[in-house]
């Protein structure tokens, strides 16, 4: 089975920080032979909380999603972050 990270941001307080997160980002999924399937873009909230961004990335397993977001790469982009953006991230397993 696939496994997809997930993410959904409630609050970004530096645009140029997630600018240079997403760069660093980018090698690492890459690297992992991930797939963007959602990154930013045109939304509706339907039902919720209306958060300002999401991003969805399709990986070939669970394991290969795990390994990617603590891999030393991706760790790297992710501690750009602290204290710039308010999220919920996970990890999932999916078809």
């Amino acid at each position: 089975m696939k496994g997809y990270i997930v993410c959904v941001y409630e609050s970004i307080n530096n645009k140029n920080i997630l600018n240079e997160y997403a760069n660093k980002t980018k090698v690492a999924v890459e690297k992992y032979e991930g797939k963007f399937l959602v990154r930013g873009g045109k939304k509706i909230t339907t039902e919720g909380k209306d958060f300002v961004r999401t991003a969805l990335i399709e990986f070939e397993s669970f394991e290969i999603a795990k390994n990617f977001f603590y891999s030393k790469e991706y760790q790297q982009a992710h501690d750009l972050l602290k204290g710039t953006v308010v999220r919920h991230h996970q990890i999932v397993e999916g078809f």
